[in-house]
């Protein structure tokens, strides 16, 4: 019986290079939405920057939020992109990720209107979908954490 239990998990092992390409593939997806959210945000900056200032939680901090969030933004991407940071660039991107979806979290308790200003065809997500978009994308990087642990030839 345990042979057969032994047997069962070896079958879905998954090799080395196979997980790094999905590691690979999950920092490049994950650079993406950062790279293409941060673009949203400078891109129109005002708007951005006005929908902040609607929120009372942040809104005293609104300026500073504004053009932090793409800046931080574009390092994780950045992190996430150099082999040798790519570790602490999905953790950063968890605790960022982490970050947001706290917020809009928050935002849905405490505020009465929300306004989306996450740039992109990201704003067309509602409130509860956004959250599962964000916990979805926090998972595919603990998943790549996870990946790259059980790695004995990767060195990061």
């Amino acid at each position: 019986m345990e042979s057969t239990i032994t047997n069962a998990k070896s079958k879905f092992q998954l090799s080395d290079p196979a997980k790094e390409k999905i590691i690979t593939a999950i920092c490049w997806v994950c650079m993406a939405l950062f790279l293409y959210t941060a673009y949203a945000k400078i891109v129109d900056h005002a708007r951005f920057y006005k929908g902040l200032t609607r929120v009372h939680l942040i809104s005293g901090i609104a300026l500073y939020i504004s053009y932090a969030v793409p800046a931080i933004e574009i390092i994780v991407a950045l992190l996430l992109l150099i082999p040798k940071s790519t570790r602490i660039g999905l953790y950063s991107f968890i605790a960022v990720m982490s970050s947001f979806t706290i917020y809009i979290i928050s935002a849905m308790i405490l505020e009465k209107k929300l306004p989306c200003h996450c740039g992109g065809a990201i704003e067309k997500l509602s409130w509860g979908q956004h959250t599962w978009f964000n916990l979805a994308f926090i998972f595919m990087a603990i998943v790549a954490l996870r990946l790259m642990q059980s790695i004995t030839s990767l060195k990061t």
